[in-house]
């Protein structure tokens, strides 16, 4: 089956709305850090300090989305504080700096009561592609590597660190109102 891409339905008029659809109930959204809120660029200083950009309107989608309460987990393997510092503004659950990240899934969705069959699953890279795997829900950001295309069940028509958190977050919430879920 091909993977709805938002991209090629949107230069038809459609909107992302439109193109992804989840089956059943969502009870998660679990993001990536770089390469999905980030474009995965790295700023290094000449002081050895790491800076990266992110899209505000990714942050205030995913945060409006939070207030559904849907469980939100950032999952990074980046150990820099930058993940930690970003998600603390936007009051997201965040788990960084983790070398297995599937091990870690699998425990926050068994601590959660969460079923993997519920959860969406947003990455880009080779390092996602187990996450992926266990999730019944996993989308690629538009740059993501072919690998993560691959595997994904869904991909974005926006690139990461420009706009693939918004485009997730809105289906997410129309996806919510139409199960019936109030949306503030």
């Amino acid at each position: 089956m091909p993977h709805p891409r938002a991209q090629d339905e949107k230069s038809a008029g459609a909107s992302v709305h439109d193109v992804i659809r989840f089956p059943g109930s969502i009870a998660a959204l679990i993001l990536d850090f770089d390469g999905v809120f980030t474009d995965n660029t790295v700023i290094v200083t000449d002081d050895g300090r790491e800076a990266v950009a992110c899209d505000r309107s990714d942050g205030y989608a995913v945060g409006q989305l939070n207030r559904t309460g849907l469980p939100i987990l950032i999952l990074s393997t980046e150990k820099v504080p930058i993940v930690r510092f970003r998600c603390e503004k936007l009051e997201l659950e965040c788990i960084h700096g983790v070398d297995d990240k599937v091990a870690e899934l699998r425990q926050w969705l068994s601590g959660h009561n969460i079923a993997a069959q519920q959860t969406v699953y947003v990455g880009n890279g080779v390092n996602d592609i187990g996450c992926m795997q266990i999730v019944d829900h996993p989308a690629a950001v538009a740059d993501a590597f072919p690998e993560a295309i691959a595997t994904a069940r869904y991909v974005l028509a926006a690139s990461g660190g420009h706009g693939a958190v918004r485009e997730i977050a809105a289906a997410l919430a129309q996806h919510l109102r139409k199960t019936g879920v109030s949306l503030q």
